[in-house]
C-alpha cells in the first residue's frame, strides 16, 4: 500500500488528510509537536480503517526535529509515496508589533521546514515516482504580512517543482483555501465570529482535502477548492495591491 506523510496532522486540515486518505487505504505517518492528539488518531483511524499508522512527534521549527522527519521521508526501506505539508501556525498581522523569534519560527516552519522536507521526498521519488501537497493558502495571492509572503512562496514553489519534476514522475501541488473551518483560528485566541468574515466565505475541511487529493491526483500545481475562491483568486490579479492589502486586514486566512 503506498504510505503518506502528514506534517501537522492532530488538528485541522492535516487530520483531515490523515482521515481521508486512510479511508483510501494508505498507510500513514503522522507529525505534529505534541503525541497526545497524535496517538488518538493514529489508535482510532487503525480500528476503523485497519491501517498502520506510525506516529512521529517533532517540531518544525527545530532543525534536528526536521531532520528527523526527513531522514523518515528517505528511508529506503519503506519510503514515502506522499508528502503533505500541512503544519503551519497564524500571528497577527502586524509585523512591527511581533515579537521578532516568533516571526523567524513562523517562517522557518512555513517555508524552511516545508523546503528541506520537499527535498528529502524528491530525492526519495525520483525514479519511482511519488506526490507532494502543500497547504498554502489564498493569502499567498494577496499582500497580507508575513502568513502572505510565507504562502506566495509556497505556491510559486510548488509550480516550478511541478513542472520541473514532472519528468520524474512527480507531482507537487500547492492547495490554496480560503477561510476554513478548523481549528486554526482558535489557536490564534480567535473566538467564532471574530474573524469579521460572513458566512458563505466559509469552506468545509472535508471538502478542502478531497478537492485538493482530486487535483494532486491530476498532476496539477495549483488547488483553490471552491468557485468563490477561484474567483477571488482571479480578482487579485486584476485589482490595486494597495487595494487587496487594505481588504486582507480582516480576518484570517
Amino acid at each position: 500500500m503506498p504510505t503518506a506523510l502528514i506534517t501537522g496532522a492532530s488538528a485541522g486540515l492535516g487530520a483531515e488528510f490523515a482521515r481521508q486518505l486512510a479511508a483510501k487505504g494508505a498507510d500513514l505517518v503522522l507529525v505534529a509537536r505534541g503525541s497526545d492528539a497524535l496517538e488518538q488518531l493514529a489508535a482510532t483511524l487503525r480500528a476503523e480503517r485497519g491501517v498502520a499508522v506510525e506516529v512521529l512527534t517533532a517540531d518544525l521549527s527545530v532543525e534536528a526535529d526536521v531532520r528527523r522527519v526527513a531522514e523518515r521521508i528517505a528511508e529506503p526501506g519503506h519510503p514515502i509515496d506522499l508528502l503533505v505539508n500541512s503544519a503551519g501556525f497564524g500571528l497577527p498581522l502586524r509585523f512591527a508589533d511581533n515579537d521578532i523569534d516568533d516571526e523567524v519560527r513562523h517562517l522557518r516552519v512555513h517555508v524552511e521546514a516545508a523546503m528541506r522536507l520537499m527535498h528529502a521526498a524528491i530525492r526519495s521519488m525520483r525514479g519511482r515516482g511519488g506526490r507532494i501537497v502543500n497547504v498554502a493558502s489564498v493569502a499567498g495571492f494577496i499582500s497580507r504580512s508575513t502568513y502572505s509572503a510565507c504562502k506566495s512562496w509556497l505556491i510559486g514553489f510548488s509550480r516550478w517543482a511541478n513542472a520541473e519534476y514532472s519528468r520524474d514522475g512527480i507531482s507537487v501541488t500547492a492547495v490554496c483555501p480560503g477561510f476554513t473551518h478548523t481549528s486554526f483560528h482558535e489557536r490564534m485566541g480567535l473566538a467564532p465570529g471574530q474573524e469579521g468574515v460572513p458566512a458563505v466565505g466559509w469552506l468545509d475541511a472535508a471538502v478542502v482535502v478531497r478537492e485538493g487529493l482530486r487535483d494532486a491526483a491530476r498532476g496539477r500545481a495549483v488547488s483553490i477548492p471552491s468557485l468563490r475562491y477561484k474567483a477571488v483568486v482571479a480578482l487579485t490579479r486584476v485589482l490595486p495591491s494597495a487595494l487587496t492589502a487594505r481588504l486582507a486586514r480582516r480576518g484570517r486566512v
